[in-house]
């Protein structure tokens, strides 16, 4: 045992740097794997917590006043029920900031779906005009307990008396109105009633949906509302974080096992004298191999503790999401065991790979065998000889004709050296996504930066005229939003009616056309997944009792509702529904304008009347990626350096068998220098680019297969531009030349005495 740790210490002083670099990129890869567990686990507990501590129900109705709704109850499957309580829709205004409401008449705190209280008390009958906020809808208005609600265009005034939590969907500006529980007396003219149903078996949500729809008539559905909705609405952005984590966690752990199997696998033909004499004075095959394997194995132990503690000690204190996602998932039960399976399995991964490699050094003959002196690749081939004749440099033919003489052996390190260079061209990919997405948002869906509604104190045309008179306005959209039901009735989808046939909303599509005859419309991809349906289908959605059957042309991109929304203009939705006026309008902006001040002058010009926000960009929930990103191409850049040093390595000890040649043939020690350093080049010059050549459209697949899974769909990817990718490629060849400069400087000036003895 003492020979073998004073074998693996003089090992680990000829090679510090390389240890020191498999140590912090097991530690980095440890992390990022920690980060996506605990960014999976905070997308959904905090829901789940709340959904179980609230006995929330699994399906939510909204109807008409006039249903009997009260027949869902003794429907199979339906455990209990909250409701049915009145609703009125209402804007609120707090401290200059305004939102849309749904006030639901609740006379005593539900068994189900009971609201979580987080500050204040709930409903007092001596408050008539108290109410109780949902969490985001509080925060969004800035409204604490104690604070006043005012209801523009009305003398009311409401008491805010509590502030909870609650596990339906929650308030979105401009898509979901947040969630006011008030006393049935504080809604006077109730526009609809809500009926909330916990099911014995949640994976029959959909057949109840369609049965109480069936019953209840699809007529007097307005909206239909599910568990797994409000679910996947509140995962949102952490768990495209946590899949991006996990993606290339992974992919960097696959990279480093395989840089560590070449390390070994280069050493060992490096050092197979030396290991020919440990053999020689009693070592045995398994005692070699364990050399390697628990040295190995110790740095990424080393690494992969580190990153676990650091994890542990400080990864609450990171500011943003990541420390609230750390602190969440810190208090899980689930927690304790991902901290120690995820570094566990990463160093068994990195083990595995080792031992791979190891076993060969277990099989070495114990008697050395003589290495021939001559080229490392054998004879010239066709190709050098003529490059040769052609009066090349020597030293550049004789530099690539090392590099890939020995195929099997250069495509093998080609190979690995590839895929964490492939691995940051996809991470170049999703930064240059969400640029895109901040940069040019008109072409991911988002052609509107503001969203306007009006009530009922100004008419279509006044609203029409206060915002064109803005001069950073370059286009306003009338348009309307209802809810419908597709067909089987087991969903509500968003149907929109923007632009006019005279001025026609510009709407980004993926494929297809844009809605221009009657009763055609674009779709996003979350409803084509819904409906099974394709561009170029006829689709039959119900609203009320009115069917409407539309022509989808196209695919849009959808950022907003899951890709769930179909759209088509407000001429075809007044078809159906002649009285139907404009009830938001979409606000394309001039080139450097500013959404925040135009929102602001466009408020204090509508006197009041106008509800005006920031249409959301999914980009801003994904701007911890960024330094995701430039973490994990950190990372992939140390993998890609361990496996870099270990070409050089391998290229500088094979140089040491032609030395001797390359000397007799007259080239200086600079031309010998050059042999190896273009070697290294001509090799990361074909890694860089394979990795290129992939890596745009592999990343492009993954983006949008994402963007399918969101709804969003396919399209939005972009890819890194062709400078870009050319500075990228020239700074790995130029850093990699540069590596191998020195120490091919140093073998090319060896005394001929030593280069003998390497030989023999």
């Amino acid at each position: 045992m003492r020979a073998v740790l004073r074998w693996a210490h003089s090992d680990l002083r000829t090679h510090r740097g390389e240890a020191l670099f498999l140590v912090l990129a097991t530690a980095g890869i440890v992390v990022s794997l920690l980060l996506a567990t605990a960014l999976f686990g905070y997308a959904t507990n905090p829901w789940q917590r709340v959904f179980a501590q609230t006995h929330g129900a699994h399906v939510s109705l909204h109807t008409g006043p006039s249903a009997q709704v009260r027949k869902v109850a003794g429907l199979d499957g339906v455990e209990s029920v909250a409701g049915p309580y009145p609703t009125a829709s209402a804007t609120v205004v707090s401290r200059g900031a305004r939102a849309s409401v749904e006030l639901r008449g609740t006379p005593a705190r539900p068994t189900v779906g009971r609201p979580l209280l987080t500050s204040g008390v709930w409903l007092d009958p001596a408050s008539p005009d108290g109410v109780v906020l949902e969490s985001r809808l509080a925060r969004a208005l800035l409204a604490e307990p104690g604070d006043t609600l005012r209801l523009p265009g009305t003398a009311r005034r409401l008491t805010v008396l509590g502030v909870a939590d609650s596990a339906e969907p929650r308030y979105r500006p401009g898509e979901q109105p947040g969630l006011v529980w008030a006393l049935p007396s504080a809604v006077p003219d109730p526009q609809g009633e809500v009926i909330g149903l916990r099911l014995s078996d949640p994976g029959d949500t959909d057949y109840v949906v369609q049965r109480a729809v069936t019953v209840l008539g699809s007529g007097v559905v307005s909206e239909v509302s599910t568990w797994q909705q409000a679910r996947a609405e509140a995962q949102g952005d952490n768990r495209l974080l946590g899949q991006v984590l996990a993606l290339f966690g992974l992919g960097a752990l696959v990279a480093a096992g395989l840089a560590v199997h070449g390390a070994i696998a280069t050493r060992i033909r490096g050092h197979l004298r030396d290991i020919s004499v440990l053999k020689a004075i009693g070592f045995t095959p398994g005692q070699v191999v364990r050399v390697f394997l628990l040295q190995h194995i110790a740095y990424a132990l080393l690494g992969a503790v580190a990153a676990a503690a650091l994890t542990q000690a400080l990864g609450s204190r990171i500011p943003g999401r990541f420390g609230d996602a750390i602190g969440v998932w810190q208090g899980l039960p689930a927690a304790a065991v991902a901290l120690i399976a995820v570094p566990a399995g990463a160093v068994l991964f990195i083990g595995a790979t080792t031992g791979l490699a190891a076993w060969r050094a277990g099989r070495v003959p114990p008697v050395p065998v003589p290495r021939p002196v001559g080229a490392a690749g054998g004879a010239l081939s066709g190709v050098a000889r003529r490059a040769l004749g052609l009066r090349l440099p020597p030293a550049l033919v004789l530099g690539w004709h090392k590099a890939f003489s020995r195929r099997p052996r250069s495509l093998a390190t080609v190979a690995r050296l590839t895929l964490p260079l492939l691995l940051i061209v996809v991470a170049m990919s999703a930064w240059t996504t969400i640029d895109r997405f901040h940069s040019s948002p008109g072409q991911v869906g988002l052609p509107a930066a503001l969203s306007v509604r009006a009530d009922s104190g100004l008419s279509g045309r006044e609203t029409l005229a206060v915002l064109e008179r803005d001069p950073q306005v370059a286009a306003a959209y009338p348009g309307a939003q209802v809810a419908a039901l597709v067909p089987g009735q087991t969903a509500t989808i968003a149907l929109r009616g923007l632009g006019t046939g005279r001025e026609p909303y510009p709407f980004a599509l993926a494929e297809g056309d844009r809605p221009h005859g009657r009763d055609e419309a674009v779709a996003g991809q979350g409803l084509l997944d819904l409906l099974d349906a394709r561009v170029g289908d006829w689709v039959r959605v119900t609203v009320g009792e009115q069917p409407q059957i539309l022509h989808i042309v196209g695919r849009s991109i959808e950022p907003e509702n899951a890709g769930r929304v179909i759209s088509t203009s407000l001429d075809t939705l007044r078809e159906n529904d002649p009285v139907l006026g404009p009830t938001l309008y979409q606000l394309r902006l001039r080139p450097g304008a500013d959404p925040q001040d135009v929102a602001g002058r466009l408020t204090a010009a509508g006197k009041g009347h106008l509800d005006v926000h920031t249409v959301p960009n999914p980009a801003d929930g994904l701007s911890p990626l960024r330094a995701v990103i430039t973490g994990l191409i950190a990372v992939l850049a140390l993998i890609g350096l361990i496996e870099l040093l270990t070409v050089i390595g391998g290229t500088v000890r094979e140089g040491e068998r032609d030395l001797l040649a390359l000397k007799a043939i007259g080239l200086s020690p600079r031309q010998i220098t050059a042999v190896t350093v273009t070697a290294t080049g001509c090799t990361v010059l074909a890694a860089v680019l394979a990795a290129t050549a992939v890596g745009p459209p592999f990343a492009q697949w993954l983006i949008d297969a994402q963007g399918r899974s969101s709804g969003i769909g396919a399209g939005i990817a972009r890819g890194p531009s062709s400078a870009l990718l050319a500075l990228f490629a020239a700074a790995a060849v130029l850093g990699g030349c540069a590596l191998a400069t020195l120490p091919a400087s140093r073998a090319a000036r060896r005394r001929l005495a030593d280069t003998l003895s390497a030989v023999a």
